[in-house]
């Protein structure tokens, strides 16, 4: 298949498809990680919801950040 440019498309050229599964595997790990260790803080320090929301932020953005880096990241052609 070609692209618009009339270049080859290489394999190298898209994501890999486990490698975005992979992502999407971590983005749920992080977020419940987080999510039960902001927990376990309200309960340390009796603060109701306030270390849960900010586990969830930080381990969401965080994921999503490196998720965004990754995916954007240049590839080189083989």
């Amino acid at each position: 298949m070609e692209s618009p440019d009339n270049t080859p498309k290489t394999p190298d050229s898209e994501p890999n498809v486990a490698g975005v599964a992979t992502l999407g595997f971590g983005f749920a790990v992080a977020l419940i990680a987080f999510g039960y260790a902001g927990q376990w803080l309200d309960q340390k320090f009796n603060s109701a919801p306030v270390f849960l929301m900010i586990g969830v932020f930080f381990g969401g953005g965080g994921t999503f950040y490196l998720s965004y880096k990754r995916l954007m990241a240049p590839r080189s052609p083989k």
